[in-house]
């Protein structure tokens, strides 16, 4: 989802300073403290992410949103760049799409190549970044993290190997669930995402993690192998369980609800709680 120019202004009555900066030779006038990224965003000047969320502070992990400012003798991440007046932005050129590739094929280095099994294939952002960069192998062997042993969570699946450190669930599960469940464990090459104590997962399983990974390392079991997104009907409604009348789309295959999501541009902005994301068992039966 991308930004508008009332969501980085901000909803106080606060008057702010305009700055103008040009992307790409366009020019756009946006609110002082504007990243880069969400500038880029207004004029519709695509920058690869993994790691950004539009709903979450920005983290600058993934690399891959690298852009170079004129002046400035390195390129930067834009989604942690604010701008600033009269700046100039490039936001693509040979340099940094060869640089861009280095990143998504280091990652693709310590990643199981099983698209063909994943939940997450074809809806997977990871997969689409090698897709358009046209990545079949990488050139980096080496040593790869294995983890053989899964969560016995009820109702969501961890595949650390699949994990590329963007943070995302880490931040929804602390900036918007208030929870704190999982965080960044140990360092360097053995660094993950893990629980305290790498316990199972005991949390309340709202799932937020699940909705913004971007990858398949977090899926619901639930819906596994019930179908990815082949023939698969989507239907918007509003979740029984509560007043709070949240949205959600059912994922429906062969007149069979296999999953619940929900829209980021809906009330509730995609986020759900356990009943409405994973307590669907009912309609089918």
């Amino acid at each position: 989802m991308y930004a508008s120019l009332s969501q980085l202004a901000g909803t106080d009555d606060r008057r702010y300073r305009m700055v103008k900066v040009a992307i790409d030779n366009k020019t756009v006038e946006v609110p002082e403290g504007t990243t880069i990224l969400n500038a880029a965003r207004l004029l519709d000047i695509p920058i690869p992410t993994l790691c950004h969320h539009p709903k979450l502070t920005p983290f600058g992990g993934c690399r891959l949103c690298i852009v170079e400012i004129n002046g400035m003798a390195r390129p930067v991440t834009s989604c942690t760049t604010p701008v600033s007046e009269g700046m100039e932005v490039t936001t693509t050129s040979q340099y940094l799409e060869g640089l861009r590739r280095t990143i998504l094929e280091l990652i693709l280095s310590d990643h199981p190549n099983d698209c063909m099994v994943c939940e997450k294939s074809g809806d997977c952002t990871l997969q689409d970044l090698a897709y358009s960069y046209g990545i079949r192998e990488t050139r980096f062997e080496g040593q790869r993290r294995i983890y053989t042993e899964r969560d016995g969570n009820p109702f969501i699946e961890r595949e650390l190997e699949k994990c590329i450190m963007c943070g995302r669930c880490v931040k929804v599960c602390d900036e918007v669930q208030g929870v704190g469940a999982i965080d960044f464990g140990y360092k360097g090459f053995n660094t993950k995402v893990c629980t305290p104590f790498e316990k199972d997962l005991s949390c309340e399983f709202c799932g937020q993690c699940v909705a913004v990974c971007p990858t398949g390392a977090l899926t619901g079991k639930l819906w596994k192998q019930k179908g990815r997104q082949k023939d698969i009907k989507e239907i918007d409604t509003i979740c029984p369980y509560c007043g709070c009348g949240c949205n959600i789309t059912l994922h429906i295959r062969r007149n069979e609800v296999i999953r619940i999501t929900s829209r980021e541009d809906t009330i509730n902005e995609g986020w759900l709680c356990v009943k409405g994301r994973f307590g669907y068992s009912f309609i089918n039966s």
